[in-house]
């Protein structure tokens, strides 16, 4: 009776621990699924199939795992984002004004994501699964008063996905996966308002008295800011597929497709530090707010291949559909105008090649390289909120058996990013011109247990 217990306190704990943020890879995507794949630069996801992190990279491995799993994995991510403001400006109408501030500090941190599997033999054709981790996730967080302000201050993406799966093994070559995911996303998005630019917007267009502005103190643009803050939550609904083909002893090709997920995010936009002369107009009102996000689908092709009893090698290609992002629309209750961000991104491929050396029965090493496709097309596109750019993965790790059934892997993995430049206007906040610097680091570490 204490198994059951154990193993629905565990799905309760790390249900909770995927919410403690995380970093993206390309465009807001977590690939920090496990931590044996992380070694390798996930390399070879939909094919390895070596524990029930298959749950997630490709179903229709769990044929492979004999018996009972379960996996608990951890992952720190470590994000540097930092900005070099190079000319940004203010919004019209205000005269053409160098926007004030710093450049923000390091708008990254370090954050942990978790993931939990459970894999489950029920007969010599037939395995269950279940999977509990965070695809997406996303924080930037900048200095108050920072030069980009009006464009972003806090932005944050979590998510966690419940995914039960089946395996079928139809022969000794071929099985196939099959999966759903019920997917719960909560963002928050802050930002600055300068009210006296409003302010003298408003007077130009006739709806604020001439002198108005500047008797309520909002004559100077950027003497006098506001802040937005957005929260907004969903649940969507998708599904998985997977095929495991035993092309030859020693390879195997896995297929793997995760589909798209569509929400209609519900919540609040609340104002804070608001001047009374503009606490009337619904733009400045606490209102319930609502938006549409679409999640990519993707697609993953992995080799596996071994070279004698030592030598592991795989490699993957993966495309993801992040053209589906193509703008954000947030939408008010209280009349206010709809805000638009035009996204715009590009479908994606990442690949990526990985290597492992077995010493015995109880060490194994791993490496990895893998190189990360941005979805954002161009220096206008992109934004302070995801100021993203390709990367290039490099990747060590190990694995330790340190008793019957019991495991433990970890690994660790540097993403390097070329220095990125930003050009991006938005009419009500201004020009942001300059370049960031960015890197990621990821160290993981899990337990497997079999039995």
């Amino acid at each position: 009776m204490r198994q059951p217990t154990v193993l629905v306190r565990l799905v309760f704990v790390v249900a909770l621990a995927v919410w403690a943020g995380g970093a993206r890879a390309a465009g807001f995507a977590l690939i920090e699924q496990d931590a044996s794949g992380l070694g390798n630069a996930f390399a070879g996801g939909a094919a390895v199939a070596e524990d029930a992190g298959t749950i997630y990279f490709n179903p229709a491995g769990m044929t492979r795992l004999p018996g009972k799993q379960v996996l608990a994995a951890a992952h720190a991510i470590g994000t540097n984002v930092n900005f070099t403001n190079q000319g940004s400006t203010l919004a019209p109408p205000a005269p053409p004004l160098a926007l004030t501030g710093g450049d923000g500090g390091n708008a990254g941190s370090w954050n942990v994501v978790a993931n939990l599997y459970l894999s489950w033999q029920l007969n010599d054709s037939l395995w269950f699964g279940l999977g509990v981790n965070s695809p997406f996730g996303l924080k930037t967080e900048y200095e108050q008063g920072w030069v980009g302000r009006y464009q972003a201050l806090n932005s944050e993406l979590m998510t966690i996905n419940i995914n039960p799966s089946i395996a079928y093994k139809a022969s000794d070559k071929v099985s196939l996966g099959f999966g759903v995911s019920a997917q719960r996303i909560d963002a928050t998005l802050s930002k600055a308002l300068d009210q006296s630019t409003i302010c003298l917007g408003a007077t130009a267009a006739g709806a604020i008295p001439p002198g108005a502005c500047a008797a309520s103190g909002l004559s100077v643009p950027q003497g006098a800011d506001a802040q937005q803050q957005l929260n907004a939550g969903a649940w969507g609904y998708g599904f998985n597929l997977g095929a495991l083909f035993q092309i030859s002893p020693d390879m195997r090709v896995g297929l793997n497709y995760r589909s798209q997920i569509k929400y209609s995010l519900t919540g609040g936009s609340t104002y804070s530090s608001v001047n009374p002369l503009l606490a009337l107009s619904p733009s400045f009102q606490n209102t319930s707010a609502s938006a549409d996000l679409t999640v990519p689908d993707t697609a993953s092709v992995s080799v596996f291949q071994t070279f004698g009893d030592k030598w592991e090698m795989m490699s993957d290609i993966t495309w993801t559909h992040w053209s589906v992002f193509n703008e954000l629309t947030v939408n008010f209750a209280n009349g206010a105008p709809s805000n638009t961000t035009p996204e715009q991104w590009l479908n994606t491929w990442r690949f990526s090649l990985g290597l492992n050396y077995k010493f015995n029965e109880q060490w194994k090493l791993r490496t990895g390289v893998a190189w990360d496709q941005s979805p954002v097309p161009n220096p206008q596109v992109r934004n302070p909120r995801v100021p993203d750019n390709s990367r290039t993965w490099l990747a060590i790790g190990g694995s330790w058996s340190f008793a019957k059934g019991a495991s433990v892997d970890f690994g660790y993995a540097h993403l390097f990013m070329p220095d990125t430049s930003i050009n991006h206007t938005e009419s009500a906040s201004g020009t942001v011109i300059g370049t960031y610097n960015n890197s990621v680091d990821i160290v993981s570490l899990q337990v497997v247990y079999s039995f």
